[in-house]
Formats: structure tokens, C-alpha cells, sequence
């Protein structure tokens, strides 16, 4: 049986994570690997001692496979995977590789198998939101904030995950003064960067902890239009850049020389040259830098002829 029915003429796109203990690393690798190629999937998966982390992408069948080997893997049975469709292939290339951690915090004495915030469900989430006493925190980085949120939710502006303990250790203390009680909700693309926030806040003593369930792409799958509090565009880590409401391609593409979303407006701009710059980063860089993208965009028109790498980044891995 699959795990869900692939729409005519489209790729499936499967983001899956799961926390676990690997002892032997290239164990994992190799045969998923050679897996993957076999069936045509595409796209990433870290696999850390932690566990494994990414998003893949082919027809059903393939997609199908690869999951069905992945569930062998110690811990991996009830892995948790969120799916979307794609009208064209959203990768270039297969990449499984070895980290030190599956999505990159560098709290290095967490739990996030044991020691977790409650998950709240896509059903659930407007009601906690909707309560004045709930701090709620978008724990994504400023390029994922800048093109949509949930109303009310808080922008930590962390240009890496690194960086959101000493960001909540310093708000925190601004949440005391106001007198506001410790009880944060969090969410982040697919829920794998909120299990170790969830888990830093818990050892840092912050009991009431929540995290949405499945991220904002189950969110924006399960809950109607009409009663989301979502507003604009999700990124996502891969060639489709955003997602909307139903998961539907957004109209965002990705600037190659500073890695950030750009609107329709943007890409009219006389600051934006494909894969050079854009309004975002032009003012910031070299002549010399400028010259160093143009033959790297050079490079890339000859890859996507050849089918090679698109240099896409896995959710949470800071890359």
C-alpha cells in the first residue's frame, strides 16, 4: 500500500526526519544510497548519530521504496514523513551524507527523544495561538520568516539556527520582566528544528513547552484557508523555493549568490542578474564576488544540462 496517491504527471516529495541512535554511519549510507539511485529518487538525507533528516523526491514507487527500507532502520519504523507533490522533478541529484548532527544547533547535551515540548496538532494549533498567555515563536531563520508566519508570532531574526539558544536566553529574560508565564509555543517547516528547541527550553527549565505537530507544512495541508492563521508563503528546501495554502508551488524563486527567497517584484528589479545578485545582497558584494557567481551561473546552466547538482540545502542544516 502507498502512503499516498501520487497526482497525474507530478513527483512526489516526501520531507521525513527521525531522531534515533545510529552506531555504524556508513552502514545507513551505502546501501540508502544506492537504493535512492536505483529508483530514481532524488534529493538529501543527512544521517548523523542522532538520526536521519531530508527531503527526497521521485515517482510513487520509488518514493514507496525508499521509505519502506528507511522503516527497516533501527528506531525508523514510525518515522515521521510529511508529503507534497511536485509538476516537476524538484532536485538534480541524490546526496547522502554524513553529519555530525541532523539538523545543527550545537547543544550538543539534548535529548530529543525523551525530552520534548507536547505536540499540539495542525487541529489544535489556532486555539493555542489564540491564547493571550502564549508566547508563540517562529524558531526559523530571517530569509524563511521574511516571506510568511503565523499572525502574532515572534521573529527571532537568527541568520542560523546556532544561533537561538543565546537569542532565548536573552529574551527570556525580557519575558520575566513583563511577567509573562513560561508557556511557548513553537514551529519551524517540518517540526525537526522544534524538537531540539523544544528540548533546549526543557533544559533550561521551561516546563510548558508546545510545538505544532508535522510543522507548517502539515498545517497548511490540514487546515482550511478560510481558518488558518498563516500568513504568505512557507520556504521550503528545494527547487519549488515556497509552498502555499494546500501545499500549492508559491511564486518565490531563490537568489543563488545569497541563498534568499525573491518575489515577483524583486526579480524586476535592475539589482537582480540570475544567480549574480539581487536587491537583497547587491549592495554587500565585490566586483570579484560578482565575477566569481557569473561563472559559477555559468556552471550551473551547464550542470542542469548534464542533470547534476543543484546545491539544495536540507531544513535545519545550516549549510
Amino acid at each position: 500500500m502507498t502512503d499516498k496517491t501520487c497526482r497525474p504527471e507530478s513527483f512526489t516529495v516526501a520531507a521525513l526526519y527521525q531522531f534515533t541512535s545510529f552506531d555504524d554511519l556508513e552502514a545507513v549510507q551505502a546501501p540508502l544510497a544506492e537504493l535512492c539511485e536505483r529508483n530514481g529518487v532524488k534529493g538529501t538525507l543527512l544521517i548523523a548519530r542522532e538520526g536521519i533528516n531530508g527531503t527526497i523526491a521521485g515517482s510513487q514507487a520509488g518514493i514507496d521504496a525508499v521509505l519502506a527500507h528507511i522503516r527497516t532502520l533501527p528506531g525508523c519504523d514510525t518515522i515521521e514523513v510529511k508529503f507534497s507533490h511536485a509538476p516537476s522533478m524538484p532536485f538534480r541529484r541524490m546526496k547522502v551524507r554524513l553529519k555530525r548532527e541532523i539538523v545543527t544547533m550545537g547543544q550538543p547535551d539534548l535529548d530529543p527523544v525523551g525530552d520534548v515540548g507536547t505536540y499540539v496538532s495542525p487541529e489544535d494549533w489556532n486555539t493555542l495561538i489564540d491564547d493571550p498567555d502564549t508566547i508563540v515563536i517562529d524558531t526559523r531563520n530571517d530569509y524563511e520568516v521574511g516571506i510568511g508566519t503565523f499572525a502574532g508570532a515572534i521573529d527571532p531574526q537568527t541568520e542560523s539556527f546556532r544561533q537561538f539558544p543565546e537569542w532565548f536566553r536573552e529574551k527570556r529574560a525580557e519575558f520575566e520582566k513583563e511577567g509573562k508565564l513560561p508557556k511557548i509555543a513553537m514551529f519551524c517547516t517540518g517540526g525537526i528544528r522544534c524538537e531540539k528547541s523544544t528540548a533546549f527550553l526543557r533544559s533550561e527549565g521551561v516546563d510548558e513547552v508546545y510545538h505544532l505537530k508535522g510543522g507548517i507544512l502539515k498545517y497548511l495541508e490540514t487546515v482550511p484557508e478560510e481558518e488558518s492563521r498563516w500568513e504568505g508563503d512557507c520556504f521550503v528546501f528545494d527547487e519549488r523555493v515556497s509552498v502555499r495554502h494546500g501545499l500549492e508551488v508559491g511564486d518565490y524563486a531563490l537568489c543563488r549568490a545569497c541563498r534568499n527567497p525573491l518575489s515577483r517584484e524583486q526579480m524586476q528589479s535592475e539589482k537582480y542578474v540570475e544567480g549574480i545578485s539581487c536587491p537583497n545582497c547587491f549592495d554587500t558584494r565585490t566586483d570579484e564576488q560578482r565575477a566569481r557567481y557569473a561563472e559559477r551561473q555559468r556552471q550551473t546552466e551547464l550542470a542542469k544540462q548534464r542533470g547534476a547538482d543543484s546545491g539544495e540545502v536540507t531544513e535545519g542544516s545550516d549549510e
